[in-house]
């Protein structure tokens, strides 16, 4: 049956705002990049840079053949644990689950980005190689089996699910858990199986700061994720054009206004708690400390941006900077070494995000954000909001099923690569840098390379180490 004209204008404007919601997610790209190159050493800029790139061109192949599949694949057998169907996007267009291009391209974006979380936790001191396989599993199946559990319709997880896990499922609205924790753990596992960089620690267990070589990257990066975030909050509402049946004049476009305003004091929030907090523990004003604070800001209130008041962002901002911070003075005690803060940043601000969702999500939001605003409609919601205790333990059981899979799948392949010694690189490689032991010279032009010494250095160490 043909669609009538309303029914076509309304289709394209909510393909329109997709896809531009995908453009944005993708700029996110960018600005992970400059993040990442601005903070590590100058003599590593190429590689991380490399990396990014690499995660959007191995993303692309592996989330076509079979990623897509496996996080929305529905099939008939309703599998709540792995999509089965769509691979190499066979049979989409798909009017039955309502997927099509734009839809895929989205998905495409977020799964690219996990993998640029965990290339921050190992930067500096990886084979490419090495990068190259845990890339692709990452966001070709890792990611994939977690995005099928919380946002498929067949999903154990799903809010949409007509088996709702605590008669609630977890809301996860724009992946604080999904893509950040995700993100985080693996980071997590490959940082602490390749050990700190060299001389990050003496021989007295104390800290050696290894600051990044350009601060301009890194406030730039920031600032390309905060617009990025505005296509990755407000974005997961799929469509704009969706009117809530109870009121006049709201709709998914009040929805998405909300989102903005709660992800952008969420952030602000906790680059200032930073500010000032890191101020009082080292004693100076740290640009980097702010940015880093205000992208966990970011990540904390990606769960439930669309289902929580402005004054909870407030809040949620709030403990995501202290989170942070008490994660950072932990790291350094452990001598645990992410060189971006990833772990920290996504994976315990990722945790934050979907705790804080299980305490402060309105009714009357979740009802907006899962059921159209369909009137009479019950369900769970944040627990100091008086919803009770159903959509909390959805949320820790979310948390706990994601440390859990991805340990058990990222843990043991970054230990396998160790032993297969194609993990990390060796000291006299890191000493030089990447750039220059494996990509054929540096980022940036340096007159010392011009001269015969220079390389006379290089391969003098190269035959030390041999």
């Amino acid at each position: 049956m043909a669609a009538s004209w309303e029914e076509s204008v309304e289709y394209s404007i909510n393909t329109i705002y997709l896809l531009f919601s995908a453009y944005l997610v993708f700029v996110m790209q960018l600005g992970f990049a400059m993040l990442c190159a601005g903070s590590v050493r100058a003599k590593n800029a190429m590689n991380i840079m490399l990396t990014n790139v690499v995660d959007a061109v191995v993303g692309s192949l592996s989330y076509y053949l079979f990623g897509f599949a496996f996080a929305f694949g529905e099939g008939s057998d309703a599998n709540p644990f792995i999509g089965t169907s769509f691979f190499a996007l066979k049979d989409i267009p798909n009017s039955t689950y309502d997927y099509d291009y734009s839809f895929f391209l989205f998905q495409w974006a977020f799964a690219i980005a996990v993998a640029g979380i965990t290339s921050g936790s190992v930067a500096e001191r990886t084979q490419f190689s090495a990068y190259l396989i845990f890339s692709c599993f990452l966001s070709g199946f890792v990611y994939p089996v977690v995005a099928h559990w919380v946002w498929s319709s067949t999903g154990w997880l799903s809010p949409n699910s007509s088996n709702l896990l605590f008669t609630s499922g977890a809301i996860d609205f724009a992946g604080s858990g999904v893509v950040h924790l995700v993100g985080g753990v693996a980071g997590l596992w490959g940082s602490f199986i390749e050990g700190p960089r060299v001389g990050r620690f003496d021989a007295f267990r104390n800290a050696i700061p290894i600051r990044g070589h350009n601060a301009t990257l890194v406030v730039l990066g920031t600032f390309l994720l905060w617009f990025g975030w505005f296509g990755f909050n407000p974005g997961s509402f799929d469509k704009i054009l969706v009117a809530y049946p109870n009121t006049s004049d709201q709709g998914n476009w009040t929805g998405v206004g909300r989102t903005a305003v709660t992800t952008t004091l969420a952030g602000s929030t906790a680059g200032i708690v930073t500010l000032f907090g890191r101020r009082l523990l080292v004693g100076h004003w740290d640009a980097l400390d702010v940015c880093n604070g205000v992208l966990g800001g970011f990540v904390a209130i990606t769960s439930g941006c669309a289902v929580v008041e402005p004054w909870a962002a407030v809040v949620c901002g709030f403990f995501a900077a202290w989170v942070l911070i008490g994660l950072n003075i932990l790291a350094l005690k452990l001598q645990f070494d992410d060189p971006l803060e990833a772990t920290q940043l996504h994976g315990g601000c990722g945790a934050w995000g979907l705790i804080f969702t299980g305490l402060f999500a309105k009714e009357e939001f979740v009802v907006q954000a899962y059921n159209s605003g369909a009137i009479g409609t019950v369900r769970p919601y944040g627990l100091f909001m008086g919803g009770g205790w159903g959509l909390l333990g959805a949320q820790v059981a979310e948390l706990l099923a994601i440390v859990g899979w991805v340990s058990l799948t990222m843990g043991p392949l970054f230990y396998s690569l160790h032993k297969l010694n194609i993990l990390r690189i060796s000291v006299d490689d890191e000493i030089a840098g990447l750039d220059v032991s494996s990509h054929g010279g540096h980022a940036y032009v340096h007159t010392e390379e011009n001269h015969p010494r220079f390389y006379a250095d290089y391969i003098r160490i190269q035959d030390n180490g041999s």
